[in-house]
Order: structure tokens, then C-alpha cells, then sequence
């Protein structure tokens, strides 16, 4: 017992202080500075000191207009792209698992590419397949009659999903069709045995038997979402978008400390995302055990 106590702590600890160093010290950093704030002395011309200042920077953040109405952004973003997300990335799977698919390895391929893609140059391919006078997509688009905007404050929340649907599409259909090759293929000769067509055997037999993929998929899609910065960022710079500098939580963040050099503030809204994940997080795993219970 004592040899299996000693190598679990050899082969723990390097996890631990990795996890130490990347996250609980850059968490508790955060926390830190969240209470603090720089204030200038001598009507401006004196110089700064840091001055602890408690809670007043997330009572500042939460106060602030623009900062809630991130949140608002978010969760439109998360109606939108998560359920269109696991819809299609299962859907393709089921696709590719089927007895008609041909050239599996060829689309698994081709649907997974665009996730190799850096996510910035994503961003900056589709900010110029969206704008006008220089897009094929909106010239065809406009020859056929569909007027869309994609800067406009309309459009812009479309835009964005489909840019992160076309970067990660294709790498959670990787996991999803991955659980459905692991499915035991006896059951499902069980289920053709018995009479049931290719769909019931997709959503009544497959689709059951990766509720766990669903779920990790769904909880890690959730967190993915909350910190929306990249594609957003992009669209702000200089596309005429209605994609503002704190249109985002972490873009309102990002504009504090860089823009206005208030470090305390940006600490502050970063703890308040972070709570709002974890409590996410939570609630989606509470649920997702429920329903396991449910159904065992």
C-alpha cells in the first residue's frame, strides 16, 4: 500500500504544480488585483499610487451599462451556436457512421481542416468574405437578391457563429463520431434484427448510447462560449462593425486594462466571468446527472 501511496505522489505531483503555476496562482493574482485600484495624486500631475479599494471595482463592473450588456451578448450567442453546434456536429457524425457514407476518412478530413486553422485567421478570412465590394459571397448574394448586412448590429451576432461553427464543427463531430464507433456494432445488428429502419436506429438506439459525449460536448461548448473574444475582436477593427470594444465580457476586460490602463477593473470583470462559468459549469453538470439517474 505504501509503494502504491508513493508512486500516485510521484506521478500526481508534476499535475499538481503545473495546475498550481497556470492556474491557481494566475487566479489568485487576479483576485488580488481586483481589489486594488491606481489613483493619481495632485489633480493628475502627482504620481500613482495603488490603493486597496475592496470590493468597489466589481460594484464598478457590474454597474457598468456596457459590461451587462455582454452578458446579454452572450447569452444570444449561446441560444444561437450551441444548439446549432450539437446538432451539427452530430448530425454529420451520424452521417458518417452510416452504411451509406463513402469516403469517410476523406470528409472526416475536409470537416476537420478548418479547426487547424488559427482562430484570428479564421476571423479574417470571414471579415473579408463579409464585406462588400470585395466579397464573392455577398456579390453573389447581392445577384440574387439577398441583401444582408453582416457589420450591421442585425448581423453581427450571425456573423460571429457562423465563424465559430465553421471553426468548430467539424473538431466536436471528431468526438462525436468517435463515441459512435465505439458503440458495441452487435446492438445495432440487435436493433436491424428487429426491424428498425436506418433513422430509428440513428436516434433511438445511437443517439441514447452518446448522451456522455453530449454532455462533455455541451459543458465544454458552454465555457468555450463565455470567453468569446477572438472573432468579436477582429470584427471591431476597422470593418465599420457594430461589434464594439466591450461587446463581450472579455472584450470589455481587454478594453480596461489596455485601453484605459485600469488593471483593477479588468481583474474584477475577469473574476465575475469566471464565477458566471463555474456556476454554469455546475448547473450543467447537475443536470446532466439528473438525467443520467433518470435513465439507469
Amino acid at each position: 500500500m505504501k509503494a502504491r501511496t508513493r508512486a500516485a505522489t510521484v506521478l500526481l505531483t508534476p499535475f499538481f504544480l503545473l495546475f498550481t503555476a497556470v492556474m491557481v496562482v494566475p487566479i489568485g493574482y487576479a483576485v488580488w488585483l481586483s481589489l486594488f485600484t491606481e489613483k493619481q495624486s495632485g489633480l493628475g500631475f502627482g504620481g500613482t499610487e495603488t490603493v486597496f479599494t475592496g470590493l468597489d471595482n466589481y460594484t464598478a463592473a457590474l454597474g457598468d451599462r456596457a459590461f451587462r450588456e455582454g452578458f446579454g451578448v452572450l447569452l444570444g450567442y449561446c441560444l444561437l451556436y450551441i444548439p446549432l453546434l450539437l446538432a451539427g456536429a452530430l448530425g454529420l457524425a451520424l452521417l458518417l457512421d452510416s452504411a451509406l457514407a463513402r469516403a469517410r476518412r476523406f470528409f472526416q478530413l475536409a470537416l476537420f481542416l478548418p479547426h487547424a486553422v488559427p482562430g484570428i485567421i479564421a476571423a479574417l478570412i470571414w471579415v473579408y468574405l463579409y464585406t462588400p465590394q470585395l466579397s464573392p459571397v455577398v456579390e453573389a448574394m447581392e445577384a440574387g437578391g439577398i441583401g444582408f448586412d453582416f457589420f450591421s448590429p442585425e448581423g453581427a451576432l450571425p456573423s460571429v457563429v457562423n465563424i465559430a461553427l465553421w471553426e468548430w464543427l467539424g473538431y466536436n463531430m471528431v468526438i462525436f463520431y468517435a463515441a459512435l464507433q465505439a458503440i458495441d456494432r452487435s446492438v445495432l445488428e440487435a436493433a436491424t434484427v428487429d426491424g428498425a429502419g436506418a433513422w430509428r436506429i440513428a436516434f433511438s438506439v445511437k443517439v441514447p448510447l452518446v448522451k456522455a459525449s453530449l454532455a462533455m460536448v455541451g459543458l465544454f461548448t458552454v465555457i468555450g462560449s463565455l470567453q468569446l473574444f477572438t472573432e468579436p475582436l477582429i470584427l471591431n477593427k476597422g470593418t465599420g462593425s457594430a461589434v464594439t470594444s466591450t461587446w463581450t465580457p472579455n472584450m470589455y476586460a481587454y478594453t480596461a486594462a489596455f485601453d484605459r490602463n485600469d488593471y483593477g477593473l479588468a481583474a474584477a470583470a475577469s473574476v465575475l466571468l469566471a464565477l458566471t462559468a463555474a456556476l454554469l459549469s455546475f448547473a450543467v453538470t447537475r443536470f446532466t446527472g439528473r438525467r443520467k439517474a433518470r435513465t439507469a
